[in-house]
């Protein structure tokens, strides 16, 4: 007989609409009457997933959160998912998706001893084939999405096995009929589901008063009930997820297997609230560089590991992941209460890596007299070719003509360096910006001293071939800016051209007033382009008395870069671009600050490339996927690659932030800003935004980007790219201060070997007195690599497959290592 399992949720988003507070009022209401409900019909069962509810219900109404204990025990009450919250599924890293899980399993395994094997994400925006591996060893077997639809991602069946990078699977069920129902209206659902869904051995049917809490109703256990009893050809079942998966599991043999994402729907929400999105990539960068530092100043006894502080900041960051905050689809009171809860994470984390750095700094020589030492903290395995930049005080004000200059020492080595302008503008010589070029040695504190002399200042000088351009050579590079666009029209490695004219430049795109993008699959209908302002203009807007001051000019020029900027505009919209041009190397970092004005609209930055038939691919959770090349809107992480296989080579960007973009012909657009209203839905053929009145738009103001473009033979890009990614985000930290000496210097804890297999955590374990580390391979061939622990004594060679995630747990007292799941457990 055909089974249909009856799902009962309730779907609460908590913060669509509404401020935390009342988020938890939604749920203890949704639950109370849920639990009133399991108790009055017999065999009801409420599923529910998200830890945070719980945990709000735990804290503010204790009688119901043990009643909901006593209903789990008895079976009647089901906690499905485990995980943390229902996060965005595309942009988190995919660390912090095992952080959702190992957050909420830990939870429900310690309240509730329980532990589901299907993973639950009926309403985020698309889900990144990261995902399978990720789910599969943190134990789950199986998984149920709602999003995206048939019509966004056309499927075979909607049962079907999904594959992951590494060939990691999991079950999946895309159920028919979405997630909710009507209020009493649960039975024509059902009489729908019966006749027009599958028509399967088993299926699922998913229902409860939504979308945005309210759960089960007695009417509609009423009419289900009559229902399950008039209807004795079908079997209509109050169930788990769980048990419709074990009947699913009967069938795997005959599934279809997936090896592809779960995307695309609302495309518009990889770049909606840019400030929410980089704040969050901030917020992940700085945790997981923090726990590395607070981790080798533990284990070499140097501090206490501040388990309740990361455990804070994990939280807050696991909150900015819902799948309405980080996609920007919120109301305005919500993008500040979640700015924040960033912040909160931040300020956290920033006292926890201050301590670390200060112990890690521990047995550092005192300075020698007129010297001002640079401390800076690796946090990576490996070591890293850098440009560092520092400020500091100089020991007294100097109020002589002559400024005072700056040279960098490594030991008594002197080292490619520069003083830039500062942050401030006293314009005294006081307060000294310096940039230099050193090798960074892998985990642990490296040691620089700035020796001074006198100089007169120097004008910077405008160095050109011809009054149209402004070139820059090395022997690795050339760059050639155009005077008349401020573009770049020029890049070219090793005598090899990668970017076509007109290049880094601002575009302007038609959009409309919806956050989500609903409606659209990609953003190409070009309103018009950033313009070179006139001198006169751009002065005005640099703030500057001189009107005839060109509106590109060079503002830095030294031993270790020399930095272009030009000043553009479009409407009411500013934006000024920065090149910070190498005299050493191949990467280019462009500065992007926009003062966007615009409404209704996007802004891409563009990027033309000879490569008319390249592959697009980009960075995702532990993965790397192919993105769209015909002009579809798609998302990846730190970075996206275009790459030519005809002349082997590939451009590669990294980003501080940014999520979306597209491909196509050649030219990648990275998408920086949209201006749609705040949750402005499409309905019907309705005007999304009130006529009658002002409606304020997303991301109005000052915002900053940075990229870094490099090139060179595909191989070698694609191996270390990920890297150059992580230490773009996860920054070393780098400090001015005076050590007193007279200890013992930490040495460096961790080391790999080998080019491309990243270390994403280190941290102490959740449980006992161990470390965790984890590495991936983010490449598609296998990898050795040689993991060395000075403190533990241990040196391991490992090898991972092809985006393989690998986890090890080392005992601190023996430095006995084993590999275990995600979730710390034995395998």
């Amino acid at each position: 007989m055909r089974t249909i399992h009856l799902i009962s949720n309730a779907h609460i988003d908590p913060v669509w609409l509404w401020e935390w507070e009342e988020g938890a009022a939604t749920a203890i209401a949704t639950f109370r009457t849920a639990a009133d409900l399991c108790e009055e019909f017999d065999g009801y069962i409420f599923n529910h997933n998200e830890a945070l509810l719980y945990q709000w219900v735990e804290e503010y109404e204790p009688a119901l959160f043990a009643r909901i204990q006593r209903l789990v025990q008895e079976g009647r009450w089901h906690i499905m998912g485990g995980w943390f919250l229902q996060p965005d599924c595309n942009m988190p890293a995919g660390e912090s998706f095992v952080r959702q899980i190992l957050q909420g399993r830990r939870y429900f395994a310690e309240k509730f001893d329980v532990r589901p094997t299907t993973a639950i994400n009926f309403d985020p925006f698309g889900h990144t084939r990261g995902l399978v591996q990720i789910m599969a060893k943190c134990g789950y077997d199986s998984y149920i999405v709602c999003r995206p639809d048939q019509s966004d991602c056309p499927l075979e069946n909607d049962e079907f096995i999904w594959e992951g990078y590494d060939g990691s699977q999991v079950l999946v069920n895309r159920p028919y009929g979405w997630y909710n129902s009507p209020l009493g209206k649960a039975r024509e659902k059902a009489e729908s589901f019966i006749l027009n869904g599958p028509q399967t051995p088993s299926s699922i049917m998913l229902w409860g008063v939504g979308n945005h809490g309210g759960g089960p109703s007695r009417k509609d256990l009423a009419d289900l009930a009559a229902l399950m009893v008039e209807r004795s050809d079908v079997a209509i079942v109050h169930s788990t997820p769980e048990s419709y998966f074990a009947e699913l599991q009967v069938r795997r043999n005959s599934l279809p297997v997936r090896r592809r994402d779960l995307n695309p729907w609302g495309v518009g929400c990889y770049t909606s609230m840019i400030r929410i999105k980089q704040k969050h990539r901030r917020l992940e960068n700085e945790l997981f560089a923090t726990e590395k530092m607070a981790t080798a100043a533990w284990l070499q006894g140097r501090m206490k590991y501040p388990a309740a502080e990361l455990h804070d900041a994990q939280r807050d960051l696991s909150m900015a992941q819902f799948h309405d905050i980080l996609p920007g689809s919120s109301i305005q009171p919500v993008e500040e209460t979640s700015l924040r809860l960033i912040d909160h994470g931040l300020e956290t984390l920033a006292r926890v890596k201050a301590r670390a750095f200060f112990a890690l700094a521990q047995g550092q020589p005192a300075a020698k007299e007129d010297e001002t030492p640079i401390l800076v903290y690796n946090p990576h395995p490996f070591p890293i070719d850098a440009v560092v930049e520092c400020e500091f005080q100089l020991a007294d004000q100097n109020w002589a003509d002559a400024e005072t200059d700056v040279t960098v020492y490594r030991r008594d080595e002197p080292l490619a360096s520069q003083v830039e302008q500062e942050l401030s503008n006293l314009n005294l010589d006081w307060r000294k910006r310096v940039v230099f070029r050193a090798e960074l040695l892998p985990a642990q504190m490296n040691r620089f001293d700035c020796r001074f002399s006198a100089t007169a200042p120097a004008a910077a000088k405008l160095h050109h071939s011809d009054d149209a351009i402004f070139r820059f050579e090395t022997p690795d590079i050339e760059a050639v800016i155009n005077r008349r666009t401020g573009l770049l029209d020029v890049y070219r490695v090793h005598g090899v051209d990668m970017l076509l004219p007109n290049s880094c430049c601002p575009l302007v795109l038609l959009d409309d007033a919806d956050p989500w993008g609903t409606r659209v699959r990609r953003f190409r209908n070009v309103l018009g382009a950033f313009r070179l302002l006139a001198a006169d203009e751009a002065a005005r807007i640099s703030g500057v008395l001189n009107p005839a001051l060109p509106a590109v000019r060079v503002i830095e020029d030294g031993a270790v870069r020399t930095v272009v900027e030009a000043v553009l505009g479009y409407g009411a919209s500013i934006a000024v671009l920065r090149y910070k041009l190498p005299k050493q190397g191949t990467t280019i970092e462009i500065e992007v600050r926009v003062h966007w004005q615009e409404r209704d609209r996007m802004l891409k930055l563009s990027f033309p490339t000879p490569a008319t038939a390249g592959d697009y691919i980009g960075q995702v959770a532990y993965g790397i996927d192919t993105l769209p090349g015909n002009g579809d809107e798609a998302v990846a992480q730190k970075w996206v690659a275009v790459v030519d296989s005809n002349r082997n080579l590939a451009l590669t960007i990294i980003n501080d932030g940014v999520y979306g973009s597209d491909f196509c012909h050649g030219e990648v657009r990275l998408s920086l800003l949209r201006s749609p209203s705040y949750a402005g839905h499409p309905i019907f053929d309705r005007p999304i935004t009130p006529q009658d009145r002002y409606t304020p738009r997303i991301d109005q103001g000052e915002r900053l980007f940075r990229f870094w473009l490099n090139a060179g033979p595909v191989a070698e890009r694609l191996t270390c790219i990920d890297r150059e990614a992580l230490v773009c985000n996860e920054t070393p930290m780098t400090l001015s201060f005076f050590p007193v000496g007279g200890a013992e210097t930490p040495h460096a804890l961790v080391t790999l070997d080998g080019d491309a297999v990243q270390l994403t955590a280190l941290k102490r374990a959740e449980d006992g007195d161990a470390i965790i580390v984890r590495l991936f391979n983010p490449t598609t061939t296998h990898q050795r690599t040689r993991l060395h622990l000075s403190s533990l004594n241990v040196d391991q060679e490992i090898t991972l497959g092809a985006l393989e995630v690998y986890t090890c747990r080392i005992d601190r007292a023996s430095g006995e290592l084993r590999a275990v799941n995600l979730l710390e457990e034995k395998m």
